[in-house]
């Protein structure tokens, strides 16, 4: 097993903030524990990061990237379209620590400013989500895909809400049902 410090001081940092950010929430993380747990110094944090929302857009690229999100799924081409559709009420765990649910809603409520680097990220995020349920949903002859779509961003976006709130995965069942009955509602 590589040591930490095999990696580089940016990447040692990034995974650092991940696992805190995971255990404990992005306020309640301080960048000197980050340094810490890297293990960098306070000096290379900075340089690396001048801010903590440019390393929290860093976190959730990361997260996104490496697939640890529901919107994972919807990308799976090994799985039918309308199961994909079905697979993002599935509340990712990471660790063994309480639900964190949905990483970009955390950071966007965590950075209220709509103009802030994590915000728009996270807007980003999430209308790029939107539109990919849409293209799904278009697959199977949805109607209206984009409302639907909507909906059904909305329906996850709760789920991931509501999970963190009671510390319960299975709530997911909830909105996996609700999503089922707006599915054929529309004929799919």
């Amino acid at each position: 097993m590589t040591h930490p410090r095999g990696r580089g001081a940016r990447e040692r940092i990034v995974a650092a903030a991940a696992a805190l950010f995971e255990a404990q929430g992005i306020t309640a993380t301080t960048m000197e524990q980050i340094a810490a747990s890297a293990p960098v110094s306070k000096r290379t944090l900075y340089a690396h990061f001048p801010a903590k929302d440019d390393l929290v857009v860093t976190f959730l690229r990361y997260v996104h990237e490496l697939g640890l999100t529901a919107e994972n799924a919807l990308y799976d081409d090994e799985i039918p379209v309308r199961d994909r559709i079905l697979a993002m009420f599935t509340v990712p765990v990471r660790g063994d620590g309480p639900v964190r649910g949905c990483p970009f809603t955390a950071a966007a409520i965590e950075f209220p400013d709509p103009d802030s680097p994590a915000h728009a990220y996270t807007r980003d995020r999430k209308h790029a989500f939107t539109i990919r349920i849409a293209e799904l949903l278009a697959d199977l002859g949805a109607e209206d895909p984009a409302g639907l779509a909507e909906q059904l961003a909305i329906v996850a976006d709760g789920v991931s809400s509501r999970a963190m709130v009671f510390n319960d995965t299975g709530r997911a069942d909830l909105g996996r049902a609700a999503a089922e009955a707006l599915l054929r509602a529309e004929g799919i």
